[in-house]
């Protein structure tokens, strides 16, 4: 099982890349036992969304 460190360095990479069968899989075993690394991971997940939102409207204002 994954430690909680492991899940954030994973989360954190699947940021930039897409992650495999076995990764995506061992994080969501990782979740369903340790909320608080689940609610760390939506909540990246969150800023991530908001802050391409805020570039795409940034970038629509310049025009």
């Amino acid at each position: 099982m994954l430690s909680c460190k492991e899940a954030t360095r994973l989360v954190s990479q699947g940021q930039d890349r897409s992650l495999g069968f076995g990764e995506r899989a061992a994080l969501r075993v990782h979740f369903a036992i340790c909320r608080g690394c689940g609610n760390a991971a939506r909540q990246l997940e969150f800023l991530r969304r908001a802050m391409a939102h805020l570039a795409e409207h940034d970038a629509t204002a310049e025009r």
